[in-house]
């Protein structure tokens, strides 16, 4: 039976769409255990004076859940396509939203980036709160205190700017 499962997986692997792989159900639950243990490899992955470290939750084409952990405050940012949800799993920070990014750079086709806000609206967050950031509006976010804050971010498409494009 061990090795009929082993040449089906490297089978499948060889084929280069997996059977095996298809008939799993995607991942759409993941522990609190989990989730702290992700805060732990985040912690290890980050490199340098990295502002952020993001692992990976769950994804479901075309949503996509991550744990971010900000150990320090970072560029602010812009969607210009989707939507941001984001949950504080750890610590406080103070979420910077709205107003007009500063020093302000495009990352790819959908995504700005700046040093910093102006004239933004201003949230104090801790463990619990969750705040939605609609797509075409600048936020960042600073911890406070010396701990970082850990957030699980999701981005939604949404339909108001032709993402996704329809079929």
């Amino acid at each position: 039976m061990r090795i009929q499962v082993l040449a089906y997986a490297f089978a499948a692997t060889i084929a280069g769409s997996s059977a095996l792989a298809q008939s799993a159900p995607p991942a759409v639950f993941m522990s609190d255990k989990d989730i702290m243990s992700l805060v732990d490899k985040a912690r290890a992955d980050r490199k340098g004076d990295a502002p952020t470290t993001a692992e990976p939750i769950l994804l479901l084409s075309p949503y996509r859940a991550q744990l971010e952990y900000r150990p320090i405050g970072g560029p602010a940012a812009l969607h210009e396509k989707d939507a941001e949800l984001m949950v504080v799993l750890q610590g406080a920070g103070d979420i910077v939203t709205g107003g007009k990014l500063v020093n302000e750079k495009r990352v790819n086709a959908n995504n700005l980036t700046g040093s910093s806000i102006e004239g933004g609206t201003s949230h104090l967050v801790v463990k619990g709160d969750m705040i939605l950031i609609p797509a075409n509006s600048p936020h960042q976010v600073t911890p406070s205190g010396s701990a970082p804050i850990v957030l699980m971010t999701m981005h939604v498409p949404d339909p108001a700017t032709g993402w996704p494009p329809a079929n």
